[in-house]
């Protein structure tokens, strides 16, 4: 079995008026920040306009740092039909993106990635960028609640250990094992 001794991960946090997004380097289990920011759309007033620029800046990021998987927030469900209709919009975006360009995704629920960086699956926004400070050995800007969550998606992957190109046998099966089952479909 090849181990892998770098990889690099493309954490998203989905939403409809601020997207967060992380990059990490994974190298011989060190992690280490490539980029992380916020992609805002509030700006724009449709959401055709909104979903296009998620789109564009999402393969932007792709063609810049050649994740070799993607892990994104898995939707939650809320009470608001619309609201809910906009963000799961905006999440098939994300995966299109990738999926355009062969990167298997994994989704993880909020709950999984704050138990996975703090311990706690109840942990506050404030919490998990504390721990990712430590984790990461870096200051992240605290104003970047989207961009940390993105980071923290990121690092919980990470801390899941499995390849998801792996996926296949066992009950985790993930946008990657459908890329792999499936590569006559992305055309």
């Amino acid at each position: 079995m090849k181990v892998e001794t770098e990889k690099i991960i493309l954490g998203v946090d989905p939403g409809t008026r601020f997207m967060g997004y992380g990059v990490i380097l994974v190298e011989k289990g060190n992690m280490k920040v490539l980029q992380y920011g916020v992609i805002n759309v509030s700006k724009y007033t449709t959401q055709e306009v909104k979903l296009l620029k998620i789109y564009e800046r999402i393969i932007s990021v792709i063609e810049e740092f050649s994740p070799d998987e993607m892990a994104i927030e898995a939707p939650f469900f809320g009470k608001n039909v619309q609201s809910m209709l906009k963000l799961g919009r905006a999440q098939g975006v994300v995966m299109a993106a990738a999926l355009s360009r062969q990167i298997p995704i994994v989704e993880y629920s909020p709950k999984t990635v704050k138990q996975s960086v703090t311990g706690n699956g109840n942990a506050s926004k404030e919490q998990v960028a504390a721990m990712l400070d430590h984790l990461l050995k870096m200051k992240l800007d605290s104003k970047l609640f989207d961009a940390t969550d993105a980071l923290g998606i990121a690092v919980c992957h990470h801390f899941h250990g499995t390849s998801i190109m792996s996926t296949n046998k066992g009950t985790k099966k993930g946008w990657g094992a459908f890329v792999n089952e499936n590569p006559d479909r992305l055309k």
